[in-house]
């Protein structure tokens, strides 16, 4: 085997867990309105990179995904850049007051919300509540 085809292989199994997992999708306009009509389990993050409670909240998600596979494997899991979109149709549609503001839905029907909520046991029941949807 040549080094060069070594080398690909080895990174490629080494990233192979990561790219099984799903990952959190940046919002654009119409991505969670098609999710939503297909009936999908979502969990909406409306988030900005300058707050704090919503890197809190980031961290949380992290460590709840990784401790439970199936949020990954069953939940859309989708960002919204509050900077971008704060004021969009999408956060007039769900009445979004706030950046930090985390919303589970299946399809169109909202299932719970946490504003600026950062415990573990309060997200958790979020993606709980879409996962059992």
């Amino acid at each position: 085997m040549q080094r060069r085809d070594f080398l690909a292989l080895t990174a490629a199994v080494s990233l192979m867990p990561m790219a099984a997992r799903a990952q959190f999708v940046a919002y654009t306009p119409g991505l969670a309105e098609e999710a939503m009509a297909r009936g999908d389990r979502i969990i909406l993050d409306f988030y900005a990179t300058w707050c704090s409670t919503c890197a809190r909240q980031q961290r949380v998600m992290e460590e709840l995904r990784a401790q439970n596979p199936a949020y990954d494997r069953n939940l859309t899991l989708i960002h919204v850049d509050w900077d971008e979109y704060g004021d969009g149709e999408l956060s007039r549609r769900f009445n979004v007051p706030r950046r930090s503001t985390i919303i589970a839905l299946k399809g169109e029907q909202e299932l719970g919300r946490t504003i600026a909520g950062t415990s573990v046991s309060d997200i958790q029941a979020l993606f709980d509540l879409a996962l059992t949807a």
